[in-house]
């Protein structure tokens, strides 16, 4: 009979939990893709398979802005303790908003000062490590605004700092982990600071790349990644080349970069490591390709991966590819989905095939033949996400 108690319970379990995602209650478990459509964030179920699934759009209020630098990631995912937040940046409006994931409902939004300004080119995000804070990079005003989060995924305005490259560049991509907040700048320029204290507080080692410094301003670096053990810290160029720039920052400051480069294609201004980092994703912006390069974590050197073949609907359907997130969340990632830049937008989705890793290693990369996954309230995509997100 207790058998039978709890067989009984167990499909009362089943039932309550489609019962909720069918009516966008999902459960903390439930796997999404996340787009900030802008206004509006969009999310989608994943299959088993890494199919998507358009679930619900949930409004944000504000109006479109569709332009923006690559590298501004405007989706953050918090996953931590009752915590189950994804937020978004509404530049025509200024705001950073919270969407409680098992609800998919506002929690809440804020706002920087009255000079923190994202208009023309988005308001990037990106989550401290301990959950406790929240930064916004306004690329208009040259600003970074700190934000504590508060329960149910709302935000309260903390300062904000001014931040510009050494000959006055936007500020672009931003990226933590630990203590460390790194930033790039459109004219080259890169920089790090500490944020221990919550506000950020630089490091005193602003530098050009040696990639912006070598081609003469021709490459700049744009979306930024960093190592679990804050070793490394990876740039991703835009170039007419594909140059990723890799720094050592164990010190706990930033070095000078080693650029790897390869013709296959250009703009590689978005980039993401893999789950288990033996892998660097690469999105080439502008040369409708996927790179996948292999990646020593102790050493931080690159070698040769594996390049995808054109993504379709360039032109036709899309101008640019922009950012990615991780089809699985452990091992090599298995692939990326890619946002598309397009009135309306789509995600593409590439799977990673590989075997080996490092120098011996050897993979290959395709785009799944029911890709791409429309997305029709996005009229410009830049920024995707996954729900949960990465581990670090």
């Amino acid at each position: 009979m207790k058998a039978l108690r709890q067989f009984c319970w167990i499909r009362a379990a089943a039932l309550m939990t489609s019962v909720l995602a069918a009516h966008g209650l999902a459960t903390a478990a439930t796997q999404y893709v996340v787009t900030n459509d802008d206004p509006g964030v969009s999310f989608y179920t994943v299959a088993p398979d890494g199919q998507l699934t358009l679930q619900q759009q949930v409004s944000t209020g504000g109006f479109g802005n569709v332009a923006g630098f690559f590298g501004t990631n405007r989706i953050s995912a918090l996953n931590s303790g009752n915590q189950q937040c994804v937020y978004a940046s509404a530049p025509s409006t200024g705001e950073i908003v919270g969407i409680v994931v098992t609800t998919l409902t506002l929690g809440g939004g804020a706002t920087g000062s009255p000079t923190d300004n994202g208009a023309s080119n988005g308001i990037g995000l990106a989550m401290a490590t301990n959950g406790q804070y929240l930064y916004a990079s306004f690329t208009g005003s040259n600003t970074i605004g700190t934000f504590q989060i508060q329960p149910g995924c709302s935000l309260t305005f903390v300062n904000d700092v001014s931040a510009a490259g050494l000959a006055g560049g936007m500020i672009n991509g931003t990226a933590i982990h630990g203590n460390m907040m790194i930033a790039t700048f459109t004219d080259g320029s890169i920089e790090s600071f500490n944020i221990s204290a919550g506000t950020p507080v630089s490091n005193g080692d602003e530098q050009y790349s040696t990639a912006t410094l070598t081609t003469k301003d021709a490459t700049y670096p744009n979306s930024i990644d960093i190592t679990s053990d804050v070793h490394f810290a990876i740039f991703g160029d835009t170039s007419t080349a594909a140059v990723v720039e890799v720094s050592d920052i164990s010190s706990g400051k930033l070095t000078p970069t080693l650029v790897h480069t390869s013709k296959a294609s250009i703009n590689s201004s978005n980039v993401m490591l893999s789950p288990d980092e033996t892998l660097l994703y690469v999105v080439d912006t502008q040369g409708a390709k996927v790179s996948a390069i292999f990646f020593d974590k102790t050493t931080g050197k690159l070698s040769a991966g594996c390049v995808s073949g054109r993504i379709r609907g360039e032109s036709a359907n899309w101008s640019y590819l922009a950012g990615l997130g991780l089809i699985s969340l452990t091992g090599n990632g298995g692939g990326v989905y890619v946002a598309e830049f397009g009135g309306p937008s789509a995600i593409a989705m590439v799977k990673l095939e590989s075997s080996g890793r490092g120098g011996g290693g050897k993979c290959s990369l395709r785009e799944v033949p029911k890709s791409p996954f429309a997305d029709p309230n996005s009229q410009g995509l830049l920024s995707i996400g996954t729900f949960p997100p990465r581990s670090f």
